[in-house]
């Protein structure tokens, strides 16, 4: 049943360090900006939460340039700025075809980078990109500014290391040379929740990220490795059917996400041989 819109409170800071304070003052605020996942979960009924912090209007969290050799995306970046920078199509050309994945044009309006790593879901279409990248999750709150690797940034379903104090401000992506590819698998050719997702990179040492196989997005090194020795792609895939541990649900079984993800490795590795 949809929440009552009497019983909930919206902060609405001119900002981002009065937002970080106000973070720092109520830490049941919670941050929205393009709201995709937030009015789903209100008009079901399924959030729990009555507070929330309006971080659209803040400049400071938008915008894509380099710095160093290191792509910077502000959070607020939505996946229509994502898809139409001459920038992310030169440098990272699957988290463009990942952008392109995510809904319909509506949506690829509202929805931001950073909103989709901080729901942690492990479908997250973006997500694989940045875990085969290698990418940092920029933090803020008012006492300071941390760094975390993407990889390291999940500790379960839906969780994450960042605290309520914290807002993620920025992703930071280093350059990573070699081919790269995205697949998204799902029930129809788009404005779907994938059943399977990967996003590789054919560097020396491989880099591969796969969604929707566990609890949060996953990188698989042992399989990397096995790919960086010079193993046949059989060896890999045979590596890689120990190395993870899909699940059954509501969108799909662990058989058939196993079977899937050992093709597009397979269709991966050929392609960019």
């Amino acid at each position: 049943m949809p929440v009552d819109a009497n019983t909930l409170a919206l902060e609405r800071p001119r900002s981002l360090n009065e937002a970080l304070t106000m973070l720092a003052g109520e830490p049941r605020l919670v941050p929205l900006a393009g709201c995709t996942d937030v009015y789903v979960g209100l008009h079901f009924g399924t959030m729990a939460d009555q507070r929330f912090i309006d971080l659209w209007p803040l400049k400071e969290l938008r915008g894509i340039s380099v710095e160093r050799d290191v792509l910077h995306i502000g959070a607020l970046t939505t996946y229509t700025e994502i898809i139409r920078s001459k920038i992310v199509q030169k440098r990272l050309p699957m988290l463009v075809a990942a952008a392109r994945e995510v809904g319909g044009a509506q949506i690829q309006n509202r929805g931001t980078l950073g909103g989709n790593v901080a729901n942690a879901s492990p479908a997250g279409d973006t997500l694989p990109v940045l875990a085969a990248m290698g990418a940092v999750v920029v933090l803020r709150s008012a006492t300071g500014e941390r760094r975390v690797n993407f990889n390291e940034f999940y500790t379960g379903y839906r969780s994450s290391v960042r605290r309520t104090d914290e807002l993620i401000v920025a992703i930071e992506i280093p350059a990573l040379a070699g081919k790269q590819g995205f697949r998204k698998v799902g029930t129809r050719a788009a404005q779907a929740i994938s059943k399977i997702v990967i996003a590789a990179v054919r560097a020396p040492v491989p880099k591969i990220g796969f969604g929707s196989v566990a609890a949060t997005v996953v990188r698989v090194p042992k399989t990397e490795e096995a790919l960086a020795a010079g193993r046949s792609i059989d060896d890999a895939i045979e590596v890689l059917q120990k190395e993870i541990k899909p699940i059954d649900d509501i969108r799909s079984t662990a058989e058939y996400r196993l079977k899937v993800a050992s093709n597009l490795v397979r269709q991966f590795w050929q392609e960019t041989a």
